[in-house]
């Protein structure tokens, strides 16, 4: 199933202009002022043998060597319900992101901005796309990056385990926070610089050059944070989010959740309230991986597993709260502009090019699908679940940790939890002054450096 825009959409494309470069206005409301009902869900999102991996850049499904899931929550109140929802896969992007909040809203009796979609972004895993699959599919020789099929298979298992999920709703009496930090997983891949700040190479996921290594940590966020939701003494579920790329070795066609997976179901299975639902959030990790600590070995992904565990554990000793207290969810639409290095001629002409393999075919399908998107007039959005003094911050693409940093500034009296990977279509979102800096992130991403100053924007207005 595919969405198109709606009108909402549409009109306010229209009253932008044709620079799409526009902060939406702010819109809250309470969830509930009194008390809240929580009901967890979980559905089996593992891709069949065959199917692309990672927008096709990797091998195709051979084995699955642990399942990938979708998980979340949905809480209810007095005002329409908001759900949380991680998927195990690499991103959903552009209008089947809309989709997918939208048909999620829908079991969950709320409205599409209400839902808070997310993924994980492991590699060996589906980049859902529909309006790229449409592009490069429509062209010969050329087998695509998402099964329609799947995907939508995949949507309807988790409408019917959130509508199971709002009838199987149990009051929240206490939500508490907790956080720790996690030791030699993140690290920034960005620290390898010339005179000037340029970047010369980047530390990626996996590393084996002794000299990158030993480069300093860089800039990271060394803290997991975990907001749980009780219920009496009975722990109903936890948000755990940490801000770090999720690979240690992919690309060989083993389907897996690696270690941030591996940690989460690691700590599930070791939980005493057996019914208590962990969820993993990925933050503002488009410049932070494991790169330092990590040589791409299967003995390296057992360390990261057992250090994000340890996190989680540690998270969970120390959490500490009361009463829920006042409850609001507010939501920021941005209109950014696209790169003005993408030319949708030129994205055509490579897409159609049968002397090229897929992986050159199908980033300008990226690419162009993003471009369409910015033109069609559907927005970026941004939202903040506040229950008393926590936050639950959702922010769209491949966030740079700055923007995850910046938001804490802002409300530095809250414990904010920040989960990015929202809506994947802009794919990278550098800070501005990171731009003039190169490197990858930045020649994969697909907004203008404009795009800082409307997530500054939009934070203040979600968080002052």
């Amino acid at each position: 199933m595919m969405l198109l825009p709606n009108r909402r959409h549409l009109l306010q494309a229209t009253a932008l202009g044709a620079t799409h470069w526009a902060l939406g206005p702010l819109h809250a409301n309470s969830l509930r002022t009194g008390g809240l009902a929580l009901g967890t869900f979980r559905f089996d999102a593992t891709p069949p043998v065959g199917h692309p991996c990672c927008g096709g850049w990797i091998s195709p499904v051979k084995t699955v060597e642990d399942p990938l899931d979708g998980l979340g929550l949905v809480l209810l109140g007095d005002g329409k319900p908001v759900v949380v929802c991680a998927v195990d896969w690499t991103g959903i992007l552009n209008s089947n992101h809309l989709a997918w909040r939208t048909a999620l809203a829908q079991a969950a009796g709320t409205t599409p901005e209400r839902v808070l979609l997310h993924c994980v972004h492991q590699h060996d895993a589906p980049f859902a796309c529909l309006d790229t699959q449409k592009l490069l599919t429509a062209q010969k020789g050329i087998p695509g990056t998402l099964w329609p099929d799947f995907n939508q298979a995949t949507l309807e298992k988790a409408q019917k385990a959130i509508a199971q999920a709002v009838k199987n709703a149990e009051p929240v009496t206490r939500i508490a926070k907790g956080s720790a930090e996690v030791e030699q997983v993140a690290s920034n891949r960005r620290v390898d610089r010339d005179p000037a700040g340029k970047i010369k190479t980047m530390r990626g996921s996996a590393c084996k050059d002794d000299r990158l290594r030993s480069l300093p940590v860089g800039l990271i966020d060394p803290k997991l944070k975990t907001i749980a939701f009780y219920s009496g003494e009975k722990r109903l579920a936890c948000l755990h989010t940490y801000a770090t790329h999720p690979m240690s070795h992919y690309g060989k066609g083993n389907v897996s959740s690696d270690f941030a997976g591996l940690a989460r179901k690691r700590v599930q299975a070791a939980d005493r309230d057996r019914d208590c639902l962990h969820v993993y959030l990925t933050g503002c990790a488009g410049n932070v991986a494991a790169g330092k600590y990590n040589d791409g070995s299967a003995e390296a992904r057992t360390e990261l597993t057992y250090r994000m565990a340890n996190g989680m554990t540690q998270s969970l000793k120390k959490l500490e709260g009361g009463k829920p207290g006042e409850v609001e969810f507010r939501t920021v639409e941005l209109s950014p502009k696209a790169s003005t290095g993408l030319v949708a001629d030129r994205l055509r002409q490579q897409i159609a090019d049968t002397k090229i393999g897929l992986v050159g075919r199908s980033r300008p399908g990226f690419e162009l699908a993003w471009l369409e998107r910015v033109a069609s007039g559907q927005p970026l959005v941004l939202g903040a679940l506040h229950l008393g003094d926590l936050t639950l911050l959702s922010l769209p693409g491949e966030c740079f940790v700055e923007y995850q940093l910046r938001a804490q500034k802002i409300a530095p009296k809250r414990f904010v939890a920040t989960a990015a990977y929202g809506d994947g279509g802009p794919w990278y979102i550098p800070t501005r002054e990171e731009y003039a800096n190169g490197g990858y992130e930045v020649s994969v991403a697909f907004c203008d450096p404009g795009v800082d100053d409307l997530i500054s924007q939009g934070l203040h207005k979600l968080l002052g």
